[in-house]
């Protein structure tokens, strides 16, 4: 077995990717991959070597990642934007001993001080002109290779080396197998509605994330879909190209149905074509879930997972749109909730997502006391997100258990002083945290992004919130900022606000 073998059973004649303006068909991207398999392992790539990726969304990216699990190495897919110090310190902590670098990531590199990354002892460039190092050996190189196949491998093998998100602090290499990925590709069969053959699905999430590498990437070669990879995000140019692709499937984080639910004159008719919009990677704001279903006739679809879970854990595809759901769990994936003792709560109770199947990840690269704090003795895997279920089996994310806010003994979810926040007219975007206060322990913190032309002050949010919710959980400060920090997934970081 091999996560590769996903792109093998597809017609030839069938698109696999459009980037660039150019379509490449599965019969193409089995000879590219076939070929850069030969050229990387004519540069001496190996079985359990790994292969940094550090290229934007584009036929590189794929050819070389599923040309590097192919040969059993292990893709390292980095951000290609990322400052040279992270950089040099992810390369360090995997012991990457080739490195793919585009010409988005060409400044970066050459800022790289080659001392701090000793292991690398091949750069490929995937265009000559990027000038990222002298001699390095070019993409067009590799395709002069001959074919490669592909190297059979166990479940337990390897495939990828992703860094989380870093919300709870510096971000860890997890280590996924194959059997994980593709347990969680076989997994999302149980979804009511899934990517099928002949569907078109926009690739603007960052193939260097999870959510576009294993759900936007893996799962539309493995349908036999055609994924449509696009570079970087722009509400408008977007539009163009969902009409103009006749996209099928939109996937994206809450952000980007943001930005999609401000565009004032965008057409009514602007989704015609989709079939089925996902979302995650953090909470999506009820409000905007709303307001793109009675602009566009468009329902949104939440669903949950994290990196640790190769991601997919529920989803709501395919169901009846419940405003704040995530949706069922999937086929194939056990969840309980459980409170601080690891006690399942009783029905209706919030309490700590726990996973366990064989999706879930087979822990941190060397750090033995991070990996056993999150995975139990017996498979569990303690996610950190707070949750509450329904009598239908509806999933409800409340937040995370280390954002907890406890005011006089009172635990505030900020999450819910967000959604307050979020629904009042002139709040753009909102961020909540806890701060010490000498009285009360803590109290909560709200950062807020005002609508444009809008003059609205801090008394007014404070006591908006205090018309909906209890008042131990109303800001006792407002602070307007221009922008909330974000990871390339959407998702704020609290830490950040701290």
């Amino acid at each position: 077995m091999n996560l590769a073998h996903i792109i093998d059973l597809h017609d030839a004649e069938s698109v696999a990717l459009i980037s660039g303006n150019r379509a490449t068909t599965y019969g193409a991207l089995r000879d590219q991959v076939a070929r850069v398999r030969g050229g990387l392992s004519r540069l001496g790539v190996q079985r359990g070597d790994r292969v940094a990726i550090l290229c934007g969304n584009g036929r590189w990216f794929v050819d070389v990642y599923l040309a590097t699990i192919g040969l059993g190495a292990v893709a390292v897919p980095l951000n290609p934007t990322s400052p040279p110090p992270e950089i040099e310190r992810e390369i360090a902590t995997v012991g990457a001993t080739a490195v793919v670098v585009d010409p988005i990531a060409a400044t970066a590199w050459r800022r790289i001080d080659r001392a701090k990354v000793p292991s690398v002892a091949n750069v490929v460039v995937t265009e000559a002109s990027a000038g990222v190092e002298l001699g390095a050996t070019t993409f067009a190189d590799l395709l002069t290779a001959e074919p490669v196949d592909v190297v059979e491998v166990d479940d337990d093998d390897l495939a990828v080396l992703i860094f989380t998100s870093g919300t709870a602090g510096a971000p860890r290499a997890a280590m996924l197998s194959h059997g994980n990925l593709l347990s969680n590709l076989e997994q999302g069969r149980s979804a009511s509605a899934q990517i099928e053959p002949g569907d078109v699905v926009f690739g603007v999430l960052p193939l260097f994330h999870i959510f576009g590498l294993n759900v936007v990437l893996g799962l539309t070669l493995e349908r036999g879909a055609t994924v449509v990879l696009v570079q970087r995000f722009d509400p408008s140019t977007a539009l163009d190209t969902i009409r103009d692709r006749k996209v099928t499937v939109v996937p994206g984080a809450p952000t980007m149905w943001l930005a999609f639910s401000h565009i004032d004159d965008a057409p009514a008719d602007s989704f015609a074509t989709v079939r089925l919009a996902l979302t995650g990677a953090a909470k999506m704001p009820e409000e905007a879930t709303r307001k793109l279903h009675d602009r566009f006739g468009l329902d949104v679809a939440e669903g949950y997972g994290l990196t640790e879970a190769s991601p997919v854990v529920t989803s709501s595809a395919g169901q009846a749109l419940r405003l704040g759901s995530v949706g069922r769990v999937l086929g194939g994936v056990e969840v309980r909730l459980v409170d601080e003792t690891g006690t399942d709560v009783l029905q209706g109770d919030a309490g700590e997502i726990w996973v366990r199947g064989p999706n879930v990840f087979k822990g941190y690269l060397d750090e033995p006391e991070q990996t056993a704090r999150v995975l139990t003795t017996d498979g569990w895997l303690r996610t950190g997100d707070i949750a509450v279920t329904d009598d239908d089996g509806y999933l409800y994310l409340v937040d995370r258990a280390k954002d907890l806010i406890i005011v006089s003994g009172f635990n505030v979810y900020p999450a819910e002083v967000e959604d307050v926040l979020a629904a009042h007219p002139e709040v753009a975007e909102v961020g909540v945290i806890g701060v010490p206060h000498p009285h009360t322990g803590e109290a909560v913190k709200a950062f807020v992004v005002a609508t444009a032309g809008s003059d609205v002050h801090e008394e007014t949010l404070i006591g908006w919130v205090g018309d909906h919710l209890a008042r131990y959980k109303c800001p006792s400060k407002v602070v307007f900022v221009d922008e909330l920090p974000r990871n390339v997934s959407g998702k704020l970081l609290r830490r950040e606000l701290v």
